[in-house]
């Protein structure tokens, strides 16, 4: 009986310790799944960055460019009477891609009381055989002042060149074709032959009596480096319109330029040097006859520092019409650049024009001081070197 009721109390208490230790037991850990990050919105794009956006609604607009040319002189020159102080010139620049086969560019020209259009022209660069097209108004080939903006010159004044034999201060600029093919020569020198077929009027220089008369001009040039750090560009120019004297009459010029740089690789920010020249000859049908008439300049530049230049330039030349009457001078400068977007200039020069006969004393003598302010704002395309 007593092993009965001890077989009884130790069933209970073994139920008793497991029921026990049920209750403690906890269940398994579920597995937790793993959190989904949260996706990070993406930055609104800004109109005005460089992101995609702008710059695709960018091949819409042209760069936008203006250049300021602000002149004062002092002196006295009665046969040409510059101001005391003008706004010479403003440039508008507008240039861009028009497609994949060829690209725009205009500059126009604000006076002070007059608008005009300097250059337009659209060029198309993938012709076949390696041709360079353009076809618009612009600047002439011939010589290579000639083919330079006003912001250009080293000087605040064209030469004398320009002046009495391309029609005057704005040179020779022709509306028409112009076609441009590099024609190779042996070792490492560049060979450009351009030809233009323009309007046959130009002011000062050519004029048309019909639709039929037009002006010619070729341009040959030749590019070399004879060091590391000189090279020399060499141009012959030939051209040819009609000049109004009479129905037959025509004006043929030629001319030869030479340029000769120096800028040494180490210190090539602090000294370089730039030596040109150009020789130019014109035949003008007259009803008197044919006039020939000669002209040349020749000009150094020489960098005394990273903002400093100095130059002198002599120059000489006839007039187209009469070629006894004969002009010359000599101009010193010196020039200062703050920074690529803006430059300050001082020239003084001295110009002796002639009288009939350049010996005698109908010569007049002008001594002026010229100051010249340039400054630029917004992207203005690289000009032809």
């Amino acid at each position: 009986m007593n092993t009965l009721r001890s077989m009884v109390f130790v069933t209970a208490i073994a139920t008793l310790v497991a029921g026990i230790a049920a209750g403690q037991e906890s269940p398994p850990p579920q597995p937790t799944p793993a959190a989904t990050p949260t996706p990070t919105p993406a930055p609104p794009v800004n109109a005005g960055s460089a992101g995609g956006a702008s710059q695709t609604s960018n091949y819409f607009n042209p760069s936008v460019s203006v250049i300021g040319n602000f002149l004062a002189v002092g002196g006295q020159n009665t046969l040409e009477s510059l101001p005391s102080a003008s706004l010479r010139e403003s440039e508008l620049g507008l240039q861009a891609v028009v497609d994949p086969y060829a690209r725009a560019d205009f500059f126009i020209s604000f006076g002070e009381h007059d608008v005009s259009v300097e250059e337009g022209y659209l060029t198309f660069t993938s012709l076949p055989a390696g041709l360079l097209v353009r076809v618009g108004r612009m600047r002439i080939a011939f010589g290579k002042v000639n083919t330079m903006h006003l912001h250009l010159l080293p000087w605040p004044d064209e030469p004398l060149t320009v002046v009495n034999l391309l029609g005057g201060e704005e040179g020779w600029v022709g509306t028409g074709i112009s076609a441009a093919k590099l024609l190779p020569l042996p070792g490492d020198v560049f060979s450009e032959l351009t030809l233009q077929v323009l309007r046959g009027d130009a002011e000062g220089l050519f004029v048309a009596g019909k639709r039929s008369d037009l002006a010619l001009n070729a341009h040959y040039r030749v590019f070399a480096d004879l060091s590391d750090s000189t090279n020399l560009d060499l141009g012959l120019s030939y051209g040819l319109g009609p000049n109004g004297a009479s129905p037959d009459a025509k004006t043929a010029l030629g001319a030869v330029d030479a340029t000769l740089r120096w800028k040494p690789l180490v210190r090539g920010n602090y000294r370089s040097a730039i030596l040109r020249g150009e020789f130019f000859r014109s035949r003008r049908d007259q009803s008197d006859g044919t006039v020939s008439a000669d002209g040349w300049f020749l000009s150094g530049e020489y960098q005394l520092a990273k903002r400093w230049w100095v130059g002198v330039r002599g120059e000489a030349a006839q007039h187209a019409d009469d070629a006894a009457v004969k002009d010359t001078g000599e101009a010193a400068t010196l020039t200062f650049w703050p920074s690529e977007f803006s430059q300050l200039r001082a020239e003084l020069r001295q110009r002796r024009y002639g009288g009939p006969n350049s010996a005698s004393a109908s010569e007049y003598t002008a001594n002026e001081v010229l100051l010249q302010l340039q400054f630029a704002i917004g992207a203005h395309g690289a000009h032809p070197f």
